[in-house]
């Protein structure tokens, strides 16, 4: 079973200052996950982890990690301005977006982000709208099915993202023409993968497209990011990603394509977001309601407006019933929130110990796509984000939202 990072105890001290629903995050088990990410790629002197802002965009949770030597992979204006208040500049950020505004390409250069272009046509649109950087980055679409022990893992060709081949190497003769001197090489192919050979076989493939688009235009390619894909065990029967045995496989991979090309300086970088932080955080609520007609249901504090994967996607979400931890899950459950939606559900029929009004629920792995999915629906206001810290005080990172919030965009008047 899943062990919660926070005890029974220190949430009943939260609580009495903090009301539930809360997202509450692990300084700790952050800062020790940043660190065995570094350990498993420091065969590469110029590797770093750009951490996907998309995946927790709070401030606090950004300084942690850069203090950790992570940089920032932004996909928006706002993304990039929260960035900055964090004190990334230059180089510890790379931009990666799509159907990609003028603001936020002019932005971007401003603060010096690599970009990280998705079409051959943003060439000429970035161009217009805030020149050409001398160093640049293009995503990679294969569109073919990208499999793995003979199972499709996922298809390139249904996503909006990237160049397709033969368009890389004509972006790279037009960038080159236009002045661009160092290239990088991304794709992300997969999502919430947690088999090891993953990233070892999209490497391959992105260090045989580096060889032979440097072959093809001569461009100098100085890093390759590998992006995100690595998940984390949604569900207590499933393994966790040996980190360390992919840095491995990696390197393997390095030393057998790239170095006798003459590419043994390339950087690697990585684009991770629910590796990083996903089970770092949880979702905190109180059951409030009971319902006993052709099921038994627990109606929480949260809703789907707090949590929205298990609504969306039917993701499996692990549920510790805090205080009744060793009991037997003897009672079968709809664990849902208060949405007039009849999918606003974190757990159907779920076996869990007998439910008490006021039992504190820990909903697990919230840590990246939790919060930064969270809505407005039904005028529900998004919770409180906290940080469980080393020393095991907790500190508001960020406040629930008010109604004042909710109305303040809003001309009442008219």
């Amino acid at each position: 079973m899943k062990k919660p990072f926070v005890t029974h105890a220190q949430l009943k001290e939260i609580v009495k200052k903090y009301p539930t629903p809360f997202h509450l995050y692990d300084e700790k088990g952050i800062r020790e996950n940043a660190r065995r990410l570094k350990k498993a790629f420091a065969w590469n002197r110029n590797f770093k982890e750009y951490f996907a802002v998309k995946a927790t965009p709070n401030p606090v949770i950004l300084k942690i990690l850069r203090e950790e030597g992570c940089g920032v992979d932004c996909s928006s204006y706002t993304e990039l301005l929260m960035s900055e208040s964090a004190g990334f500049r230059g180089d510890e950020i790379m931009f990666s977006s799509n159907v990609t505004p003028k603001e936020d390409f002019v932005l971007a250069r401003k603060l010096g982000a690599i970009i990280n272009l998705d079409d051959i046509t943003h060439i000429r649109f970035l161009e217009d709208a805030a020149g050409l950087p001398s160093k640049i980055c293009c995503r990679y679409n294969p569109g073919k099915a990208f499999e793995m022990s003979n199972a499709i893992m996922s298809s390139p060709q249904d996503a909006k993202y990237g160049f397709t081949r033969q368009q890389l190497t004509e972006g790279f003769r037009v960038l080159l023409d236009k002045g661009v001197r160092e290239f990088g090489l991304h794709a992300f192919l997969a999502s919430n993968t947690i088999e090891n050979e993953y990233y070892v076989k999209l490497a391959e493939f992105l260090f045989k497209t580096a060889v032979e688009l440097k072959q093809e235009t001569g461009a100098d390619i100085r890093f390759i990011n590998l992006s995100g894909g690595i998940g984390i065990p949604y569900r207590p029967e499933q393994k966790e990603v040996d980190i360390l045995s992919v840095g491995e496989g990696v390197r393997r991979a390095y030393q057998k394509i790239l170095v006798p090309e003459g590419m043994g300086d390339v950087a690697i970088y990585t684009e991770l977001g629910r590796y990083m932080l996903g089970p770092y955080g949880c979702l905190v609520t109180t059951a409030t309601h009971e319902k006993h007609i052709y099921k038994d249901y627990i109606g929480v504090d949260a809703c789907a407006a707090n949590l929205m994967r298990p609504a969306m996607y039917g993701a499996y979400h692990h549920i510790t019933v805090m205080g009744k931890e060793n009991e037997k899950p003897g009672f079968r459950y709809d664990i849902t929130g208060g949405l007039c939606e009849n999918n606003d559900k974190f757990a159907i029929d779920r076996m869990l110990p007998e439910i008490d009004m006021g039992d504190l629920l820990v909903i697990h792995d919230t840590g990246a796509h939790g919060f930064a999915m969270g809505y407005n629906y039904n005028g529900k206001l998004r919770s409180a984000e906290i940080l469980l810290k080393e020393d095991g005080s907790a500190r508001l990172i960020r406040r629930a939202e008010t109604p004042e919030d909710y109305f303040a965009t809003l001309d009442i008047k008219y």
